[in-house]
């Protein structure tokens, strides 16, 4: 568990009497009177902390008392620092001087000073309130030094539940060496958290508690040793963050149901537009909400030691929040963090996330594999996919994920066997963005692991020749700065996927064949009587004008 510093509360008074004209807040009774409020000599209880749900008692001192007996009031809301109400509780005027008692609850929605303005007995005064900074969680284990920039990754998706028979972080522990072995730098886990259950179908996604571990699929300490694990092997690990809505059961919605949007009879809603009945939608005009979903992404780099995110339904909220999550976790200096987001809004590279999700090239390839063409779709797709990037942001392609697997179908039945997945494969890595694999279509898995993944899990002995051809197209890539940084050329016909890689004084040149059929690739002028090394080989190839493919074959050339 973490621990917590709470900065320390400072008072200070923005203080001047005079006859108010009303106070909504707290409105003064009809009889109680006094000279003056002090709010230069006010207390509270206890300290406040960003993000932090907060709760203190706080004495406001009098003079000038006359005896009389006053109720409590209405909450009066914080200006500054939002969040807070001050309350007063009724009592008894002493003669003379005393102190007036306020309840102050709430969670602080930033750092800053929280401003209260009240009004008693004739008199008003304003007391402030200084909220410290988000709190330091207690590092565990050694930042990781070892994660990879933006176009060097390659990420493997973990699907804990059909990962193996205990469904557990130690069977993932238990096969880091082979999911290195693969050529992967960063593992991506789904949802670890506790699972909804009130109106829930069991769904990773409807998460229950933002800083707990689900104990199905074991503890904080399994965690850990699965992210020491992968650290030690030179892998980073990055968790699945659902940050567009909640299940039922999650105790905010018993705590703040202001920080969920509701309809225009104040019921709480599902995600507009979406059949998600299991899950409730944040309110993101809430900054307290904001603060306290932002604390708990922090809760898991310390506390786990974990290297990022991936940012599941990203196009759900607004960029503003993005922007703002974004800038709170690239401040934890310690960390360079992985942060990815699983959606194509333009809005969310200006937002700074490393990665967006390609789920447009991925919809390419299937229509190309349907028989569609290939020629420059490929290149309006890249545009499109990479438009408003800076730098050297990049986009994630896949040939699956859990959620095309389910639905869509395997890598097998999408794109015409093992040998079309794998030319579909080859161009979703090399052609521009960074390649995810999901558990099991390295193994050619044959049949579809299907929502809620508790029926079947995967069978690791299969294919094993298919495997090691993941490991040589995994391995190239990363021994390659053509592919993953070079210039790209694209000379795709109809049939054929074909562009080059250029970074200098290194070229690779890359054809695949997206047909069950052989193919004919006419060489452009630069291409022609050229000498290359076939990269998976080593062997000398020499091009004259034409490039035959069989059926679904594909070609990895360097010089």
């Amino acid at each position: 568990m973490s621990k917590h510093f709470l900065f320390a509360l400072s008072l200070s008074l923005l203080f001047g009497c005079s006859k108010p004209a009303n106070d909504a807040g707290t409105p003064p009774p009809s009889t109680a009177s006094v000279a003056a409020l002090n709010c230069a000599s006010a207390t509270l209880s206890s300290t406040a902390t960003a993000g932090v749900a907060f709760t203190a008692t706080g004495t406001l001192p009098y003079s000038g008392g006359n005896a009389a007996s006053y109720g409590p009031g209405v909450a009066v809301a914080s200006t500054g620092v939002t969040g807070l109400s001050a309350t007063l509780q009724g009592g008894t005027l002493v003669s003379g001087s005393g102190a007036l008692t306020y309840t102050i609850t709430g969670t602080p929605a930033s750092e800053g000073v929280a401003q209260f303005s009240v009004s008693f007995g004739g008199q008003s005064c304003s007391f402030s309130l200084t909220v410290g900074a988000d709190g330091n969680f207690t590092q565990y284990g050694t930042p990781f030094a070892g994660v990879p920039d933006r176009p060097d990754a390659a990420i493997y998706q973990v699907n804990m539940r059909a990962f193996s028979g205990p469904g557990s972080f130690s069977a993932v522990t238990a096969r880091l060496d082979s999911i290195k072995a693969l050529g992967i730098n960063v593992i991506y886990l789904m949802p670890i958290y506790p699972v909804g259950v009130h109106r829930g179908v069991n769904s990773p996604y409807a998460v229950r508690d933002y800083r707990a571990v689900n104990p199905e699929f074991g503890s904080l300490a399994d965690l850990r040793t699965l992210v020491d694990g992968a650290h030690s092997r030179g892998m980073s690990v990055i968790l699945d963050w659902v940050a567009n809505h909640t299940a039922w059961d999650h105790p905010w919605l018993a705590q703040h149901t202001d920080w969920y949007q509701t309809d225009n009879t104040g019921v709480i809603i599902h995600p507009p537009g979406t059949n998600w009945t299991d899950v409730a939608q944040l309110n993101f005009n809430s900054a307290a909400m904001r603060v306290a979903m932002i604390r708990s992404m922090k809760y898991w780099v310390y506390t786990a030691n974990i290297d990022g995110f991936r940012f599941d339904y990203s196009d759900g909220p607004p960029a503003s929040f993005w922007r703002q999550a974004v800038d709170s976790l690239r401040a934890i200096t310690t960390h360079k963090l992985i942060l990815l987001a699983e959606g194509d809004r333009a809005d969310h590279y200006s937002a700074g996330f490393d990665y967006t999700f390609g789920f447009n090239f991925y919809g390419r390839l299937r229509n190309i594999f349907s028989g569609g063409a290939v020629g420059s779709g490929l290149d309006a797709v890249n545009a499109t996919e990479y438009q408003g990037a800076t730098a050297d942001q990049q986009v994630v392609r896949y040939t699956s994920n859990h959620d095309i697997n389910g639905s869509d179908g395997t890598p097998l039945e999408l794109f015409g066997g093992q040998a079309g997945s794998m030319a579909a494969f080859v161009v979703a890595a090399y052609m521009k963005g960074v390649p995810m694999v999901y558990n099991g279509q390295e193994v050619g898995l044959p049949y579809r692991l299907t929502f809620p993944f508790t029926g079947q899990d995967i069978d690791w002995t299969l294919n094993p020749l298919l495997k090691e051809e993941y490991k040589r197209i995994l391995s190239y890539r990363a021994a390659s700065a053509a592919l993953r940084r070079g210039a790209l050329t694209n000379y795709s016909n109809s049939n054929i996927a074909a562009f080059t890689r250029v970074l200098g004084a290194e070229r690779v040149f890359v054809v695949a064949n997206l047909r069950n059929s052989a193919q004919v690739l006419n060489l452009p002028a630069e291409l022609q009587n050229s000498t290359w090394t076939n990269a998976m080989t080593g062997a000398s190839l020499s091009l004259t004008t034409q490039v035959p493919l069989m059926a679904y074959g594909y070609l990895v050339l360097r010089n």
